[in-house]
């Protein structure tokens, strides 16, 4: 990612429906409303994580596995699971996208020359859920709440933020995923700069930028979460005394200061700094 729009809309701290380190009730449907961590070494995963944003672990589903979920002041932030050792899929963060009809969505994304990887299947009190891959091959996932509704507090260090597809060139995917969800795409009004930002009912809710050759090799087109941090260089120290490491370094943005990282085990995710 180039630049941070600024996190607004119905999954940020800014909106009515979640203030400032509240609980979230309901997300709209094409908001993205969790994330989650796919890892080999569960154990290790849960040190860097616990160490790096301060939070606290508790057992999950066991439904397709070991999995945790993490939690800030008692609310839950995000998950953490154990991919399956006849597998081999690189770690890997997943953002999930709300739906009042997971069927339906499933449905859509294979109309649209999207993929159905997983589900649509009920998965206790996270609802019924599906992971698939866009036209240009990044996974994502989609989630119909039931009990546990998502991420349920934001605005705070440690909370996801914003998310962002890095993918091959904007115009396609942005297509696929307008049809998905009633997006509105609107370009960055910048020569060469291949961003669009993802809008419901005129606020921002995700990104997707082309990054053309500039694309990692070893990555493909993925999603990239941004978790909130006091202080970007003091996170940067802590996660690479945790063994992470650093893509991309610290800069300033218009938005905060920004870098990309991946922990122990190669999960691409963001650390953003609001500006001061």
């Amino acid at each position: 990612m180039t630049e941070v729009p600024e996190p607004t809309g119905p999954n940020s701290p800014d909106s009515p429906d979640s203030p400032n380190g509240r609980a979230h009730t309901r997300y709209t449907p094409g908001t993205l409303c969790w994330v989650s961590l796919m890892v080999r070494d569960m154990a290790a995963a849960q040190a860097f994580y616990a160490k790096l944003f301060g939070w606290e672990l508790q057992p999950g589903p066991r439904r397709s596995g070991p999995s945790v979920r993490a939690l800030l002041d008692g609310h839950e932030v995000a998950g953490i699971g154990q991919l399956p050792s006849n597998r081999h899929l690189p770690a890997a963060w997943t953002p999930y996208l709300a739906s009042d009809d997971v069927d339906l969505t499933a449905e859509t994304v294979r109309l649209c020359c999207g993929t159905i990887g997983v589900g649509p299947l009920d998965a206790d009190d996270s609802g019924r859920l599906v992971i698939g891959s866009d036209p240009s091959g990044a996974v994502f996932g989609v989630r119909q709440a039931a009990a546990h509704p998502g991420t349920r507090i934001a605005g705070v260090p440690g909370t996801p933020v914003w998310n962002e597809l890095v993918t091959f060139e904007t115009e396609r995917v942005v297509k696929f995923y307008e049809t998905l969800f009633g997006y509105e795409g609107k370009a960055a009004e910048s020569d060469g700069f291949d961003h669009v930002t993802l809008h419901l009912d005129g606020r921002p809710v995700a990104g997707v930028h082309g990054a053309g050759r500039a694309l990692p090799r070893d990555r493909g087109p993925h999603w990239l979460t941004y978790f909130q941090v006091t202080d970007v260089d003091g996170a940067l120290e802590r996660l690479t005394a945790l063994g992470g490491r650093v893509l991309t370094p610290a800069r300033d943005s218009a938005h905060g200061r920004v870098a990309t990282v991946t922990d122990p085990e190669g999960a691409r995710f963001a650390l953003v700094q609001e500006p001061r």
